[in-house]
Formats: C-alpha cells, sequence, structure tokens
C-alpha cells in the first residue's frame, strides 16, 4: 500500500498551530530536526548541547508559530526558523565557561559572525538534504526492492547503466524506466516541500 503524500509544508506549518497534532509535528522534526542539529554541530557545539538546541528550536516554534502566521506580511519559513537557530546557538555558546578556549577565539562564534547569507546558504542546502532524506525514505518504502536498486545503483553511486543492468540481471530499458520512475517520484515529494513560505 502507497502511504498518502503528506501535506504541503504550507498546511503543516498551519496545522503546528495545534501542539497535539502529533502527526504534523512528527513530520516536522523528522525534516527540520537533523537539519537544525547539523546546523548546530557545524557551529562547533558539542553532540549534547545541539541536542538541547534542537529541543528549544521546536520549543520556540511550538511557542510562537501562531504569532507567525498572523503576520500579514509573513517573512519565508525557513529564514524565520533560522533565526531562531541561530540566536539558540548562539546563547549556547556564549553561556560556555570562559577561558576554555584555545588561542584564535571559539570557532564556533566565529562561524557565527559570519554574515547572515553564510548561514542562510548552509540551512538552505542542509534543508535540501533532509527533505531527499525524507523522500528517499517514502519512494524506497513503496517500489520493488530492484527498481530502488537500480536507481540507487545509476543514480548515488555513479555505475553505468549497462553496468547496473548486468548486476541486476536486467534489460537496459528497464533500468531506465526503474530509474525514471524512483526520480519522477522523489520530485513529485520534494515538489510538496517548495512552497515560498
Amino acid at each position: 500500500m502507497i502511504p498518502s503524500p503528506p501535506e504541503t509544508r504550507a498546511s503543516l506549518i498551519v496545522r503546528l498551530r495545534d501542539a497535539a497534532d502529533v502527526a504534523a509535528w512528527d513530520e516536522f522534526v523528522a525534516i527540520y530536526g537533523p537539519l537544525v542539529h547539523r546546523l548546530a554541530m557545524r557551529q562547533g557545539l558539542q553532540t549534547a548541547d545541539a541536542e538541547d538546541v534542537v529541543q528549544q528550536v521546536f520549543a520556540a516554534v511550538a511557542q510562537s508559530v501562531h504569532q507567525w502566521l498572523e503576520r500579514p506580511q509573513q517573512n519565508r519559513f525557513r529564514g524565520w526558523l533560522l533565526t531562531i537557530a541561530r540566536n539558540i546557538a548562539v546563547k549556547t555558546l556564549t553561556r560556555r565557561p570562559q577561558g576554555g578556549v584555545g588561542l584564535g577565539g571559539d570557532p564556533g562564534l566565529n562561524e557565527l559572525a559570519a554574515p547572515e547569507g553564510d548561514w542562510s546558504s548552509h540551512f538552505d542546502i542542509e534543508y535540501r538534504r533532509e527533505v531527499y532524506r525524507w523522500a528517499a525514505e517514502q519512494v524506497q518504502n513503496t517500489v520493488a526492492p530492484s527498481t530502488w536498486t537500480a536507481f540507487h545503483l545509476t543514480h548515488i553511486e555513479g555505475v553505468s547503466i549497462a553496468d547496473a543492468a548486468e548486476q541486476l540481471d536486467m534489460s537496459v530499458g528497464n533500468i531506465y524506466i526503474a530509474r525514471s520512475r524512483v526520480i519522477s517520484r522523489l520530485r513529485e515529494l520534494a515538489k510538496q516541500f517548495e512552497v515560498s513560505q
């Protein structure tokens, strides 16, 4: 059975107003949790501190998502979330005990001093990775193993179509068909998250 596709990001964000909407929060955490965690780690935070940042970011979103939704001129949702994550990371880095950083300062604080565009660029790249990971998991669960393997070998691992056909004992045409089906489904799922908010 093919799972129904998730709601678009815009409707997911609206659903976040309801703290009891477990499905919405699970989907939101699945996409944005690893993203915020990796960005926190990239700033030089330890794993436990990065996990705290993730929890604080989600708590802040839960408290203020209704205010973001009610603004007449909303900023992009990812920009708003990035600002929250960055502010919380700064607070986490600056509350560290003094004197524990070697010559040259704290690399995390140096990174936080980088222009906003650098942070935004990293955030957007990480966001796209998370959407791909989520979509890939959905698609992999809905196609035959040989279809997924044909896609993975040729598109991810870079194996030639002919070599993949030989390895999987499939025709070259079937490799192209399998690959095309997976790519089409991935794009369809990822497109749901291409909302301007």
